[in-house]
């Protein structure tokens, strides 16, 4: 069965790699994409992007990395006969934002979500506190 784990990915972090390396046993083929959103300005180029995670699954055989920069996730889905959106999730929040379009992309598409759980020891990690964090620490003193 082939998946989709979509994201901004702005930037990579441990907890995405966790989630692709945890998702990479579950599924026949996962397809990790770089989704731009118009509505979000990117802090990295897609490019940089699409290489710091090829560079992660170097060594995942049945991991595919691509972009898509129009169109509704589901449009991807169906173009590439993917029936799966894999999603990772931090605690509460993240499920009540994820279910709505969860349940949307099951009935425009029929496409399912499967929802992974984030490892407690990574759930704090962000890529907005990422950014922050990388920021501050480039600041002169």
């Amino acid at each position: 069965m082939r998946a989709l784990f979509p994201g901004s990915f702005d930037p990579v972090t441990q907890g995405h790699e966790d989630v692709l390396r945890r998702a990479a046993l579950l599924f026949d083929e996962v397809v990790v994409c770089v989704m731009f959103n118009a509505n979000k300005t990117g802090r990295f180029p897609i490019t940089e992007r699409l290489d710091r995670l090829r560079a992660a699954a170097t060594d995942l055989s049945n991991v595919t990395v691509d972009s898509h920069t129009g169109g509704l996730l589901v449009d991807y889905c169906r173009r590439g006969g993917i029936d799966v959106v894999i999603r990772g999730v931090r605690g509460v929040t993240d499920l009540d934002y994820e279910m709505p379009m969860a349940r949307m992309n099951h009935e425009l598409a029929g496409v399912e979500t499967f929802f992974i759980a984030a490892d407690p020891a990574l759930a704090h990690i962000s890529s907005t506190l990422v950014t922050a964090m990388s920021q501050q620490d480039r600041a002169p003193e």
